[in-house]
């Protein structure tokens, strides 16, 4: 069967990846290493994103604000088991002007030299925290519940698209709380709303749950995560939530005045999710003929081609396709008005149909000379997309059929598009190997997707738990999380050899 793009999954999952950002044009290189300019349809999805975990932080009494991109270098050295984590990452500005070098070109201004540098924006719990410190002097003003969209920097040394740049946009929860009980409530709440977001809008099932020791938040207590299971059997942490405990409040100076009049330090959570969610939704849903959009973030979820012919009849094709367009948009599916566009771009209607195969849009209307007459509309589904016989799956019906279906199509869209993907990700759950060795072969054989092993975990710590991290090195693999579903577990752990309290994944990861 031939498809849209010309990699396929099977023979080159990453550069399949590139090529479906390219060919739905959602990104484009930008000229500088590991950024990139996220073209209309890339922005939209980032945009539904948007709109809707936007109105689930709202719903939780977390207000907007913004902070400076620019922070200063002071603010991270308070902080030292934070900035270590991040140091390499850093982009610092530490001149405010060029001048001439006299031989063409430019140069930082010696005499500009900033007194103290600038850190871009890596993530802000230092300077959020010195906000907090002046925000809250009573028990009354507590919680204080805070968020910002932003694009942050984290001078990454290997990029992709979507998944690991540079810069990414992201939106930061920031929340301070009068004891740990308040804070953690707060921490998993936000773990909870990502995990049923990802679910319910995405369509990309994962697993929620905490995060073992070394992989924590720099300077956090305890670190949560949702993970998602690629189509290539690798992990995609998706989310991140972090109970902070009271050290961040301690070197920002965030401290309240209890109802007894004594002074206590706040405790802190910060959680967020990013761009990286985009990378996540092409890799969980995309196919051989480009992405695939779940409903409720497709920037358009229906998209009618006119098939033109500059002739006398294309008014009255227009005039029905116009009406097709403004029936559809007064409905509602998935809880807004259904986004339908009419697309009246010069051009073969079939050139432009694969076009919006490979964007992914959910449904796709062809409508001729012949069906405006008859009152007919042909339509494909995008997870549909073909026949038994390898044909496109083009279904004629009248369009009264179509407008009073066309929500619960969507819906369904929906549904079978996190069916689909759940049940991919349970069939590459592996249980039951009880040995190093057969860890090790099972990850080794010349299986292409091997997806996720669950093991019993002892959780150990420190030294214990770093020699079995540089274990899962070698094979190429990290522990992803421990699921917070608490279903019981026996045995021995097969890393330490002690009993096992808990479950774990382990998987190569993005």
């Amino acid at each position: 069967m031939k498809h849209a793009l010309t990699i396929t999954r099977e023979a080159d999952f990453s550069a399949w990846y590139q090529e479906v950002i390219a060919e739905a044009e959602m990104a484009e290189e930008s000229g500088v290493r590991g950024c990139m300019v996220i073209k209309p349809w890339g922005y939209g999805i980032w945009e539904r994103i948007q709109t809707l975990m936007d109105a689930r932080i709202k719903a939780a009494g977390v207000q907007n604000c913004y902070f400076p991109l620019f922070i200063p270098l002071s603010y991270f050295a308070e902080e030292a088991e934070h900035v270590e984590g991040f140091a390499k990452e850093m982009a610092v500005v530490t001149h405010h002007r060029l001048i001439s070098d006299g031989k063409g070109g430019l140069v930082p201004d010696p005499e500009a030299k900033l007194e103290e540098p600038l850190i871009v924006r890596p993530t802000s719990e230092t300077v959020i925290g010195k906000a907090m410190g002046r925000w809250v002097q009573s028990w009354r003003d507590l919680p204080l519940l805070t968020n910002q969209w932003a694009n942050v920097v984290r001078w990454e040394m290997r990029t992709r698209m979507f998944l690991r740049t540079s810069e990414f946009l992201w939106q930061e929860g920031h929340t301070a709380h009068a004891d740990k009980a308040d804070a953690m409530d707060e921490t998993l709440r936000a773990l909870e709303m990502y995990r049923s977001f990802s679910e319910e809008c995405l369509a990309m099932p994962v697993i929620a749950g905490e995060k073992p020791e070394n992989e924590r938040f720099p300077g956090a207590v305890a670190t949560y995560s949702i993970e998602a299971m690629m189509q290539d059997g690798k992990a995609l942490q998706a989310g991140t939530s972090h109970y902070l405990g009271t050290a961040f409040a301690e070197a920002a100076g965030i401290r309240y005045q209890d109802r007894e009049g004594t002074q206590q330090l706040c405790h802190t959570t910060s959680w967020g999710v990013s761009t990286r969610m985009i990378g996540g939704v092409i890799m969980t849903h995309g196919d051989d003929d480009g992405l695939r959009v779940p409903p409720a973030i497709a920037p358009q979820q229906v998209v009618i081609l006119p098939m033109l012919r500059e002739d006398d009849g294309d008014a009255a094709l227009l005039a029905y396709c116009e009406e097709l367009r403004a029936t559809l948009a007064k409905q509602w599916a998935l809880g807004e008005p259904v986004r339908v566009l009419l697309d009246k771009r010069a051009g073969k209607a079939t050139g432009k149909r694969w076009g919006w195969v490979k964007k992914g849009v959910p449904l796709i209307l062809e409508i001729g000379g012949r069906d405006a007459a008859g009152g007919q509309v042909s339509v494909v589904r995008r997870d549909r997309l073909y026949r038994e016989d390898g044909k496109v799956n083009f279904v004629g019906q009248d369009k009264d059929s179509f407008l009073s279906n066309a929500v619960a199509e969507l819906e369904d869209v929906q549904r079978s598009l996190h069916a689909e993907a759940t049940a991919r990700r349970d069939a590459q759950i592996v249980r039951g190997l009880d040995s190093i060795e057969a860890l090790t072969a099972y990850f080794g054989d010349d299986r292409r997707y091997p997806g996720w092993v669950e093991l019993g975990w002892s959780r150990p710590t420190g030294a214990a738990l770093e020699a079995v991290v540089q274990q899962l090195k070698a094979l190429k693999l990290t522990i992803r999380n421990t699921p917070m579903d608490g279903e019981p577990v026996s045995g021995q752990c097969l890393f330490t050899g002690q009993p096992a309290v808990e479950r774990i994944y382990v998987a190569r990861a993005y």
